[in-house]
């Protein structure tokens, strides 16, 4: 009993299977979040054969070796639904074979441990693109308590993971009904141009101004800025003062509308390419307009209204262009109300799936430990 010493590559195996009969469609396939989650794959799709792609079949393992500009994280996902995913196959997938000795859950609790992403950024090695090959994983030396310790400290987990979801599930549905109040409104209000209850914002911060500089996220947020942001020489940055609205005019990257709406009490200031704008809030309330900013029909017009060769843009002249239904101030805030509702409980289920993280650590060293005072007795 107690903790028994392992290479990881005795316990896990290479799954070769590929979708070469064609069983799987585009619906299938899955890219991996730094996050650690299958998520929709973001690549463009067209003319690809899915033939080579590889098989994710349920309690399967998927990672990316490229380490590197990835969160300083290795970018793993365990499947845990009964459905097959497809990946491509510059990803690695496998399984856990010595199941008797190994739980697929247990070891995914174990990729999720800080000391984990570090040992494999170490560990990692190349010039342009450093990676953390299958070799690199095999030979990772693992401690494990017996079955029955580690399925414990599964249990926990699961039971967290399950309330986290289950949860969440409630979010979308809170989500569903923000949609179908807009859809509604679209059939019952004539749309109209919003760019005259717009107003653009150009004042630069200044050698005094503010250091909260941010940039904007394709998740529609503000973000931290990145590290190349020199925060001492901020002064031609734009001000973005409390409910105004910034946007990136590129749509290219990621292929959706990054927008952000200050909440918050103070300014931000931004790149002097976002454009920076405000909202006559007698008629529309920039909440309002940002539910159907963050609609993904209106990902697609932004695309399609996109121009350019190497940089397609979707500009203030395109923005002010864009037609909506604008409902009686009252029932926009009501809808806004629910809306409201649902970021709040948006931001409690990202908290929920940190503290999901956070404690994987802690299910590891305490497993460890009550297998040692096993083997002690």
């Amino acid at each position: 009993m107690g903790l028994t010493e392992y290479k990881l590559g005795d316990l896990i195996e290479l799954c070769g299977a590929t979708n070469d009969s064609l069983q799987y469609g585009i619906e299938d396939v899955k890219g991996i979040s730094f996050q650690k989650i299958f998520i929709e794959t973001k690549a463009d799709m067209t003319g690809v054969s899915l033939r080579p792609y590889y098989l994710v079949q349920p309690d399967d393992f998927a990672y990316i070796t490229v380490t590197s500009r990835n969160g300083e994280k290795l970018t793993i996902a365990h499947n845990t639904t009964v459905d097959t995913y497809i990946i491509s196959s510059s990803y690695v997938v496998f399984r856990v074979k010595e199941t008797n000795l190994l739980l697929s859950d247990f070891l995914f609790i174990y990729f999720n441990h800080p000391e984990f992403d570090r040992y494999s950024r170490f560990h990692s090695w190349g010039s342009a693109r450093e990676t953390f090959c299958w070799e690199d994983m095999c030979d990772i030396d693992i401690a494990l308590p017996p079955i029955e310790i580690q399925q414990k400290y599964v249990s926990v987990y699961r039971a967290m993971l399950e309330n986290q979801q289950s949860y969440e599930r409630g979010l979308e549905d809170l989500k569903l009904v923000c949609d179908a109040y807009i859809e509604d409104l679209r059939r019952k209000i004539p749309c109209e141009p919003i760019g005259p209850y717009l107003e653009p914002y150009d004042v630069r911060n200044g050698p005094d101004g503010t250091k909260n500089v941010m940039g904007v996220s394709t998740s529609k947020e503000f973000r931290e800025a990145t590290s190349k942001v020199k925060r001492n020489e901020l002064a031609n940055y734009k001000v973005v003062k409390p409910r105004q609205i910034s946007f990136v005019q590129t749509t290219h990257n990621e292929k959706v509308f990054a927008y952000a709406l200050n909440n918050t009490n103070e300014d931000i200031v931004v790149t002097s390419v976002n454009e920076v704008f405000s909202v006559n809030e007698d008629k529309l309330l920039p909440e309002y307009l940002s539910m159907f900013f963050n609609r993904t029909e209106f990902d697609r017009y932004a695309r399609f209204h996109s121009w350019g060769s190497a940089r397609e843009t979707f500009t203030w002249d395109d923005l002010i262009k864009v037609k909506i239904s604008i409902a009686d101030i009252t029932v926009q805030r009501s809808i806004v109300d629910i809306y409201t509702v649902y970021k709040e409980r948006k931001e409690i289920n990202e908290k929920l799936k940190s503290q999901i993280k956070d404690i994987c650590p802690i299910l590891i060293k305490g497993a460890n430990e009550e297998g040692k005072k096993t083997k002690e007795v």
